[in-house]
């Protein structure tokens, strides 16, 4: 894989995202911490549908590719329309959108349980270390699934 396509720059920041997980939340237990390892989630989903846009842009199936985030999410949830896997997935990244800029509480920070309390339209999201490993076990899925599907 080229050192500058989007999947690669995805599969680098998978790495940085199993750091954090692995050593960094290990020895800070903060909830920064875990804010930036979404954010990195979410980079490695757009990422993702860069390489997807830029893909369907090569076959000729789209004229322009989105500049947004979000524009693009929505062109892959529009080009992917029957793929229920690929729906999941778009899914999942708008979620991880949510929580990054949503108000959120800490609790229990600087010890084994921390966790970052987000409301979300009118429902609460505890997102604690074992749920920030499945965040990171279903992107890395999400990167798999392209590499095997689409390249």
């Amino acid at each position: 894989m080229q050192e500058d396509s989007p999947l690669y720059e995805a599969q680098e920041e998978l790495k940085r995202v199993s750091h954090s997980l692995t050593v960094t939340l290990k020895y800070t237990r903060t909830c920064d911490v875990i804010k930036s390892i979404i954010r990195r989630l979410i980079v490695t989903f757009d990422y993702g549908m860069i390489a997807l846009m830029e893909d369907l842009h090569r076959k000729k199936k789209i004229k322009t590719i989105p500049l947004t985030p979000f524009s693009r999410a929505e062109e892959t949830r529009k080009q992917f329309a029957r793929d229920i896997i690929m729906q999941d997935y778009i899914h999942f990244y708008l979620l991880l959108k949510k929580i990054d800029t949503a108000e959120f509480t800490k609790r229990e920070e600087f010890r084994k349980n921390v966790t970052l309390v987000v409301m979300q339209d009118d429902e609460v999201i505890e997102v604690d270390v074992p749920m920030l490993q499945g965040y990171y076990a279903k992107t890395k899925e999400f990167v798999i699934y392209l590499q095997e599907k689409f390249f």
